[in-house]
């Protein structure tokens, strides 16, 4: 398979940071019991059920005698069932909860009681944005990085002109926050960006059908509109959808970050010719060994830490450039996709 690995030059001196050790990794020892859980932003989304499937491969590799249960709120209640979910955790005695934060810091005081009632408690895919109540958070790639490679999709698709409108998941979801203004960010900075303009940014909840009323309106109420950049797996599929049940796909193309399985259609037929992802299979594998190690006490969550995570290797945990005061575990890479190479990975 020919893949485009895509990483910025931060992302890149970070994650070479990532497997080198300050000291020794440490190798976690299996069989030592602690219930866990982990809570995605909402059930029922597939990006979410593969990064479950990487903590059961976890959970199993490293023959933990405790429970692992993926549960969540409904997408229409994912705020405050996140919080109740995190409230409740606090009186279960659970060793660690990990999140996938929709609640922005809504839910710090219902963390930061977990930890006091010493459930750990470690973000991922979405952090909590002041990092109170939260141990560390296992990074998919640099935010930053994320920022430019969208920035980057955009110019090579509209060929360096034209108009665009972001279509993201929440108003409170932290990471595509980040993500968006590092995008904001990256077409200030350089001038060759200078002659894309960034009308709107809309959220669709990460549902789909708002997500695709969402794309045609954002079409009727921008005539010149030429791309939806939609940084959910949810809303880039939706939007790509709704162009193409409009015969819109020569006029607005779509692109953001998607699932390979569910995008191949929309690249070979040019609805949305580039798109980016990384792998949450690995994401939710890297979560559940950071977690039960602190869980356990093996970790302490300082950083300078190093531990090996079975077969994806060493890790540090190390301070969070975007969050001062917060700390970060860095996962990477991730790839874009196009004709190229999309159909082999959607397979």
């Amino acid at each position: 398979m020919m893949m485009k690995h895509v990483l910025g030059a931060a992302a890149a001196l970070m994650l070479g940071g990532a497997s080198f050790a300050y000291a020794e990794a440490l190798k976690l020892e299996g069989g030592k019991s602690t219930d866990m859980v982990l809570l995605p932003k909402f059930l029922g989304i597939l990006v979410f059920d593969q990064a479950n499937e990487g903590a059961q491969e976890a959970h199993a590799e490293l023959a933990n005698p405790g429970k692992l249960e993926f549960t969540g709120p409904t997408p229409e209640n994912s705020v405050a069932g996140q919080i109740e979910i995190m409230t409740t955790a606090a009186t279960q005695k659970l060793g660690a909860v990990m999140l996938s934060n929709n609640a922005g810091d809504q839910i710090a005081p219902a963390a930061e009681a977990a930890q006091a009632a010493g459930t750990k408690v470690v973000t991922w895919d979405s952090p909590v944005p002041s990092g109170a109540g939260e141990s560390v958070f296992v990074a998919q790639v640099d935010f930053g990085s994320i920022g430019v490679v969208m920035a980057d999709m955009a110019h090579s698709i509209l060929g360096g002109k034209g108009q665009m409108a972001v279509l993201s998941a929440t108003p409170d979801a932290a990471n595509q926050n980040a993500w968006i203004e590092a995008m904001k960010v990256a077409l200030a900075a350089d001038a060759k960006y200078a002659d894309i303009e960034l009308v709107d940014v809309v959220y669709g909840d990460d549902q789909a059908e708002v997500s695709y009323n969402r794309a045609l309106a954002l079409v009727d109420k921008y005539p010149d509109l030429g791309l939806i950049m939609s940084p959910t797996t949810v809303g880039i599929q939706a939007s790509a959808k709704a162009m193409q049940d409009e015969g819109l796909c020569d006029k607005v193309k779509v692109s953001g970050l998607g699932l390979p399985s569910e995008m191949v259609s929309y690249t070979m037929n040019g609805c949305a010719p580039e798109f980016a992802l990384w792998d949450f299979r690995d994401l939710g594998y890297l979560t559940y060994f950071t977690a039960y190690g602190l869980a356990t006490g093996q970790l302490k969550g300082e950083v300078g830490e190093s531990f090996t995570a079975g077969r994806m290797g060493d890790f540090t945990i190390e301070e969070d450039p975007s969050r001062a005061g917060s700390k970060r575990i860095l996962m990477g890479p991730f790839t874009v996709y196009t004709k190229d190479n999309v159909e082999a990975a959607a397979k």
